[in-house]
């Protein structure tokens, strides 16, 4: 069982100290910051995008474990009634909240080189804001593949190299690490993954201006048709792959996280 990790008016974050005790320069947005996003104008219209792009290349499985790594949340409610569990992982070095909003919590926060899970046992793992602010992607893939039941499917949504988004820093896809097609192929490789199908999202400009947000739509369909490199992310399938061994290698020392709380105002609900 996974156990509520955020209290009822406090957010539970991880500060990143290094060896001397000293603050590490954070290069994304906590989970404050992702969760404001994503209830703008801006951050709806990224969430019905991706999630069409999602459904191109989601295939049902029946009796699905489904695992949300980093923040999936926008996204779980659409696949949660097709599955037979959902678990939400949020990253430590962005802070937790609850999910589902209602009913018991099934999020916790994690470290995502060492997920609380046993061998083999999600069926799908969806993968966003995460593999982009991983110290090691390849570890964290590594671990996404250990965690994977055989014949197992990683999604991953991961910031466009070439696109518009992550050039501006008002979005969470503008900071971390972008990824260009041939660059996330070969490391999904490293990894003991076979990539399959691959789509883009937020082909329209990261704009906040409302008059054209509400056009958003139909200029994301001109865009998947005429400049579908300069989309904003990538989102792509892969297979765990059985038949070929990884070499084993003694993992680098990391960072320390303290974990701390983070008060929301009185005022302010938490969801």
């Amino acid at each position: 069982m996974i156990a509520a990790i955020a209290p009822r008016r406090d957010l539970l974050h991880l500060s990143e100290v290094d060896a001397t005790g000293g603050s590490v320069t954070r290069v994304h947005m906590d989970i404050v910051e992702i969760r404001s996003f994503y209830h703008s104008l801006l951050g709806e219209m990224a969430t019905r995008s991706i999630g069409m792009g999602l459904t191109r290349i989601w295939s049902p499985m029946p009796n699905e474990r489904l695992l949300g790594l980093g923040y999936a949340r926008p996204w779980l409610d659409r696949f949660e009634g097709d599955t037979e569990r959902t678990l939400s992982f949020m990253l430590a070095a962005q802070g937790a909240i609850k999910w589902p909003r209602n009913g018991p919590s099934r999020s916790a926060l994690v470290f995502d080189e060492e997920l609380p899970l046993p061998d083999s046992a999600i069926d799908r793992i969806l993968m966003v804001h995460a593999l982009e602010h991983a110290e090691n992607p390849r570890e964290t893939l590594m671990e996404a593949w250990r965690v994977l039941a055989p014949n197992g499917k990683l999604v991953l949504v991961v910031p466009n190299r070439r696109g518009m988004w992550a050039r501006f820093e008002h979005t969470p896809f503008g900071t971390g690490r972008p990824f260009s097609r041939g660059q996330i192929t070969k490391l999904l490789r490293e990894a003991n993954f076979t990539p399959g199908a691959m789509t883009e999202a937020l082909a329209f400009p990261p704009v906040r201006v409302r008059s054209l947000l509400r056009i958003s739509y139909q200029i994301e369909r001109m865009g998947l048709r005429f400049w579908p490199v300069f989309s904003g992310v990538l989102v792509i399938e892969a297979h765990k792959r059985m038949f070929q061994g990884l070499p084993v290698a003694a993992r680098q020392s990391r960072r320390v996280f303290v974990p701390v709380l983070a008060p929301q105002g009185a005022a302010r609900a938490f969801d």
